[in-house]
């Protein structure tokens, strides 16, 4: 399960950033997933019950913000909606598609004391 490690990594982030900005708490956690990660956002959710135990971040809300997945299609040369990769091209059918959102992972935003 990748999402424990991922969640270990942004509870590394939220320290990171304590120590810089000088809080002692966190609050929420807004955390932004894009749909083309490959990061399944309910096994994140209980990972990082489970990982923020015992740090700043142990009462924390964590809320997910999902990124849906788009691409820009070299053949009709258009930006299209794309909700899984190697799908086709929804207004061309083309297979020529360079993905520009959905792959994100990121802390977007933090609530903190």
């Amino acid at each position: 399960m990748h999402e424990m490690a991922l969640c270990e990594s942004v509870i590394e982030i939220i320290e990171r950033e304590a120590q810089q900005q000088k809080f002692s708490k966190v609050r929420t956690v807004w955390l932004e997933i894009g749909a083309l990660s490959h990061v399944e956002p309910e096994a994140l959710r209980f990972c990082f019950s489970a990982v923020s135990r015992d740090t700043i971040a142990a009462e924390a809300r964590f809320e997910i913000i999902g990124v849906p997945g788009e691409a820009w299609c070299m053949q009709c040369a258009a930006t299209v909606p794309l909700a899984q990769r190697y799908e086709p091209c929804p207004r061309c059918g083309g297979h020529q598609l360079q993905v520009t959102a959905g792959e994100e992972l990121r802390v977007k935003e933090l609530e903190v004391d």
